[in-house]
């Protein structure tokens, strides 16, 4: 086995559904699924395009030109600056080749990356892939959410830092305040570090909070790399759409990477991604209050107990060893309950490991309010 995989843990994931099968019973909490559908247009451009002979090819490499321009017009639609579509955008697989491209562009071994801690596991194991080191800088949570140690973050920062990581929601639900992003973009700014941003949930935010683009912040559009897909807001899971927007000097690299990492992405899956980036925010709007719906459910079953609320995203986490257990042990203990939850072991150095996350995406308001009480009869 080679010596980059030796401290990669797996995902977990696979572990918890596995073992939770196909019984219908189980509240499926463990992974970022939802049951809300895309919008029926964007099903019926995707079933025209297949077997047409432009949506099955392998050029152009780097995107269909009609999606390109499509996540140009999204980017500046939600206040970020604007992009060259034939230039800056770089179609991709989804949500996870165009972090590991990224990644592979702006790295070198040895290199320092910070990652917040809890992140997206997928994440920081990328970092690792590439040779990489992560660096984990915490989230506070408390009943009122979850906040970023923008002292820590600063302190973080060295001589071998080269990208801050940083990928709202996931799996926390915390949205980065003006303040928090304006922290973020001064050490950028003032170190000449990278911002490697996730966008794919950046839509997807209760209480009325405002959608934040990074790149958009003064001085932000060229040091930020921004990576976003269709699987979340536009529900395209299985379309397997993203895409990387960056300076025209960057741009070339990360395209070339692309064809070495991912080849391309499915043509009549662009075409069909194309089509729900089209329909703008009116789209996501009635989504995003069902999940928001859904979370106040989760809150609401979770009452009294070490629940931090998410401002966003599809997924809360609760303090196990609040609970007197460890993350590994309260997932067990769920899933005899009919509940499945995966342990964040691999999602964070000190804070992750100390939850386990509940994804109430992918179930209805009603299948959520029987989790108050499997629950608790999980404890001790």
């Amino acid at each position: 086995m080679g010596r980059r995989l030796a401290d990669i843990p797996g995902f977990g994931i696979d572990r918890v559904a596995a073992a939770a099968g196909a019984d219908p019973a189980i509240l499926r909490l463990e992974n970022l699924d939802t049951d809300v559908p895309p919008h029926p247009h964007v099903v019926d451009v995707t079933r025209a395009a297949v077997g047409r002979d432009d949506a099955n090819s392998y050029l152009p490499f780097s995107g269909l030109e009609a999606m390109k321009e499509a996540v140009a017009t999204f980017i500046r639609r939600r206040g970020g600056p604007s992009y060259d579509p034939h230039n800056e955008v770089v179609i991709t697989q989804g949500e996870g080749d165009n972090m590991l491209d990224a990644l592979l562009a702006l790295t070198d071994p040895g290199d320092e990356v910070i990652v917040t801690d809890p992140t997206y596991a997928g994440m920081i194991q990328r970092v690792r892939l590439v040779g990489a080191v992560p660096r984990f800088v915490p989230l506070r949570g408390d009943a009122d959410g979850w906040r970023l140690d923008t002292d820590a973050l600063r302190a973080a920062v060295t001589e071998s830092t080269r990208v801050l990581f940083i990928a709202p929601s996931i799996p926390t639900g915390w949205v980065p305040s003006q303040q928090e992003w304006e922290a973020i973009a001064d050490i950028c700014r003032e170190r000449r570090i990278m911002l490697l941003y996730w966008q794919g949930m950046e839509g997807i935010v209760f209480g009325g909070r405002p959608v934040i683009t990074p790149s958009a912040l003064p001085g932000m559009r060229d040091l930020t790399v921004t990576c976003g897909g269709t699987a979340f807001e536009q529900r395209l899971i299985g379309w397997r759409v993203g895409w990387i927007a960056a300076s025209a000097e960057l741009a070339p690299q990360l395209a070339m990477v692309h064809i070495y990492n991912g080849i391309v992405a499915s043509g009549f899956a662009q075409i069909g991604a194309a089509a729900a980036l089209g329909l703008g925010d009116d789209d996501v709007r009635p989504a995003v209050a069902e999940w928001e719906w859904r979370h106040h459910e989760l809150v609401h079953q979770c009452a009294g107990l070490p629940l931090v609320p998410a401002h966003g995203g599809w997924s809360a986490l609760i303090d196990a060893e609040a609970c007197g257990l460890d993350a590994p042990e309260l997932s067990r203990r769920l899933l005899e309950q009919k509940v499945a939850a995966t342990p964040m072991t691999a999602w964070g150095e000190t804070v992750a490991p100390r939850h386990v996350r509940l994804v109430f995406s992918n179930e209805p308001v009603e299948r959520l309010a029987l989790l108050g009480k499997r629950l608790r009869a999980a404890l001790p």
